[in-house]
């Protein structure tokens, strides 16, 4: 604990903190809240305006044949606890269903819906428009060298 009079406490440099903005980890949360933002405004655009980003943390780690919901806890970095209450939401919306394990009957296994494999085709066109936004923005070049070089970042990491 620091002892330190907080009336005296010097205003810091701010030069000196300029690398809580300037970092890769901010840079790639602003873009990741960006392009997001910009795929769900498709959305809502194509008439599936119910969907929210958080939505997505549970769709993009669905496999197309089920996946068991605590390995779409551990995917999506969530509690299993906060996982059935996403996937309760996107129940009530119809994207997906809750089916036994053939494996072990004890489990429950997490599938597309007929619905929610055309929501997710609604919404692989609408990455690819977002997509094709940002390479116009950041060219063919940069936008080759990100998805290589990140890919190749985040597989180093796991």
């Amino acid at each position: 604990m620091c002892n330190q009079n907080p009336a005296i406490v010097k205003t810091p440099d701010k030069h000196a903190y300029h690398w809580r903005t300037h970092n890769p980890g901010r840079v790639l949360s602003g873009a990741l809240r960006r392009f997001e933002q910009r795929v769900m405004d498709l959305m809502s655009e194509a008439g599936h305006s119910e969907t929210r980003r958080w939505h997505v943390n549970l769709t993009r780690h669905l496999d197309l044949d089920g996946t068991r919901i605590t390995d779409l806890a551990r995917r999506s970095a969530m509690t299993n606890a906060a996982m059935n209450e996403l996937i309760g939401q996107c129940e009530d919306m119809g994207l997906v269903e809750r089916v036994a394990d053939p494996a072990d009957k004890r489990a429950r296994i997490v599938r597309f819906t007929g619905v929610g494999l055309a929501w997710l085709d609604a919404f692989g066109r609408a990455v690819a428009v977002a997509q094709q936004e940002m390479e116009d923005e950041i060219g063919s070049g940069g936008m080759t060298v990100l998805l290589k070089d990140l890919a190749g970042y985040a597989g180093s990491a796991e």
